[in-house]
């Protein structure tokens, strides 16, 4: 198996598809590269290198017990993205993967980015604080905590019905999409599943988002029952110039398997375009209410 060893020795597990500018994926916690296989797939038969990792302690790299921390996340990705010697990358990062991808740009910058993408993602902070009081209280956590520490199996198999909408009326999620979660779920070691709780919701990336220079799409759903929109992409997309935001009506967390080809189309559509000096925000009326873009003009 391909994989890049860290400064601390870890392994890192990577795929490496297609040949053409890099669009490098970070995956949700407790998932791996695998839960990308879809995009990979799309982006390498269209003409791109596609590439993701699994995270330490997650699917085939190394189950480290330390280093479970966006800090050394992002410091795993800069290590990925060098020996790879990746230039004028665009970096998707969902959920977690979200706060990986801003913290990297937080603590090493934009040379080698040429655009950013974050799905779903956990910035700018997922806490409830006095600093942000439409936060997820830390109880939450604690519940997860205990979930994961009393019988891992099973609250994954919980875990996937509200992370793709599957509790909602009307669902069309397959049993195979919610079993394929739990199995990349039961890949993670334990010290990563549960100290990865820590690190995606009491992260603060305010400062990460504001070191963004490079042209930024951010996507959510307005179901989001993992990150909340209001709690996640309505916040983060204020705080980078210039970022578009796109909101799915109806979306759940996991959109990037409900919603594959709409998604899959607007992220070749960002990718494609060519960025300008300035910005403008406007509201496409076709779409309604529930889209907003910022375009770059």
């Amino acid at each position: 198996m391909p994989t890049i060893k860290t400064r601390d020795g870890a392994k890192i597990f990577y795929k490496d598809w297609g040949k053409g500018q890099p669009v490098v994926f970070s995956h949700g916690w407790p998932l791996n590269a695998d839960a990308w296989d879809d995009q990979l797939y799309f982006f390498a038969s269209n003409g791109y290198r596609a590439i993701a990792h699994d995270r330490r302690g997650h699917g085939r790299s190394t189950q480290t017990f330390n280093g479970n921390d966006m800090d050394t996340y992002a410091d795993d990705l800069l290590t990925l993205v060098e020996e790879l010697d990746l230039k004028g990358a665009i970096h998707i990062g969902h959920s977690t993967g979200g706060g990986e991808v801003a913290r990297y740009i937080g603590r090493h910058g934009t040379e080698r980015v040429a655009k950013a993408v974050l799905v779903g993602a956990v910035p700018p902070g997922m806490l409830k604080t006095a600093k942000n009081p439409e936060g997820v209280p830390i109880e939450a956590f604690d519940q997860i905590r205990a979930g994961v520490k009393a019988d891992r199996s099973q609250f994954w198999k919980d875990l996937s019905m509200p992370f793709y909408g599957a509790n909602r009326p009307g669902s069309k999620v397959s049993e195979g999409v919610r079993d394929a979660f739990w199995l990349m779920g039961m890949q993670a070691g334990f010290p990563a599943a549960y100290d990865c709780i820590k690190a995606f919701s009491e992260t603060e990336f305010t400062d990460d988002l504001r070191k963004f220079d490079v042209p930024t799409l951010v996507i959510h759903g307005d179901d989001d029952q993992i990150v909340p929109i209001a709690v996640g992409g309505l916040r983060s997309s204020k705080m980078i110039k210039g970022a578009i935001l796109k909101i799915y009506k109806g979306a759940p967390h996991g959109l990037m398997t409900t919603h594959k080809e709409q998604f899959n189309t607007d992220l070749l559509e960002f990718a494609r375009q060519q960025p300008q000096a300035g910005a403008s925000v406007r509201r496409d009326a076709s779409t309604g209410p529930t889209e907003t873009r910022a375009e770059l003009t």
